[in-house]
């Protein structure tokens, strides 16, 4: 009997079967290797370098009802207001007035505390009030206590006026500039349109409550009415402002996004052409 064949030496360039049976092969079939499988994405892949899930996610920036600690944010501001009328109205004294409605911003400022909110509105809150305080006091009649918010009313209205006729209307403006979106909206017409809507609606809100109340503030019914007609124009209109800001917003985005699609449509048919 002769000697058994050596095995034949496979060639360098040929290629290697795979071990049956593995999950990252298949096996050879007519001298073809398979291609390895795709492995099996797992139903929880780790987010994070270290396979932790630690790496969060880039933070939204803050809307500015955020910034302005929210819905209990904007009525929390109008309470020493609320308590500056009513103790007024009870007690007629200037010095009473003046105290509750200080002690009131600063028990705001200490229940946000406790609760872990935002403090920068109730600070900023406080201020406005101790401001407003100390210039009753200087004048010596309750009235002063609504001349900074009278004046502040035309200062607002003023910018937000000025904003739609530069054509930078501030609605948008805050609005990207909050949500760091940029200021590429500015190219759409539909979009500035609606920002300018917006901005008006708050045009009309501001004006109306420099005239009607620096009217009151010059008339005899001062001390009887300008602190109720304050509170009727602050929160509501406030409200009734940013309801229009949302619906306009909501209107111009839809019809730019409308807009784009058609133009997306038309060059489609154009390159089909």
């Amino acid at each position: 009997m002769g000697r058994p064949l050596a095995p034949r030496p496979p060639r360098p360039d040929a290629p290697t079967a795979p071990v049956f049976g593995r999950a990252d092969s298949r096996p050879v079939r007519d001298g073809r290797v398979g291609r390895p499988a795709a492995p099996e994405k797992a139903d929880h892949e780790p987010e994070g370098p270290d396979g932790d899930g630690s790496e969060e996610a880039e933070e939204r920036a803050p809307t500015l009802l955020e910034q302005m600690g929210g819905v209990t944010g904007v009525i929390s501001s109008a309470v020493p207001v609320i308590v500056f009328v009513i103790v007024q109205a009870i007690f007629h004294t200037l010095v009473a007035s003046i105290v509750a409605a200080v002690a009131s911003a600063v028990a705001v400022a200490a229940y946000r505390l406790v609760r872990g909110e935002k403090l920068q509105p109730a600070f900023s809150g406080l201020f406005g009030v101790a401001v407003c305080a100390f210039i009753a006091w200087r004048t010596g009649q309750a009235k002063g206590f609504f001349l900074l918010g009278i004046w502040t009313s035309l200062l607002y209205g003023g910018v937000f006026l000025i904003s739609m006729v530069v054509r930078w209307p501030l609605v948008g403006t805050l609005w990207h500039l909050v949500n760091g979106d940029g200021q590429g909206w500015r190219r759409s017409p539909r979009l500035r349109r609606g920002y300018d809507i917006a901005t008006l609606a708050w045009v009309v809100v501001f004006g109306a409550r420099f005239v009607v109340q620096q009217w009151l503030y010059d008339s005899a019914y001062a001390d009887t009415w300008l602190g109720w007609v304050r509170l009727a124009m602050g929160v509501p209109l406030a409200v009734l402002a940013a309801a229009v800001t949302v619906w306009a917003i909501r209107r111009a985005t839809e019809e730019a996004k409308a807009q784009r699609a058609e133009a997306d449509a038309e060059g489609t048919d154009a390159a089909a052409a």
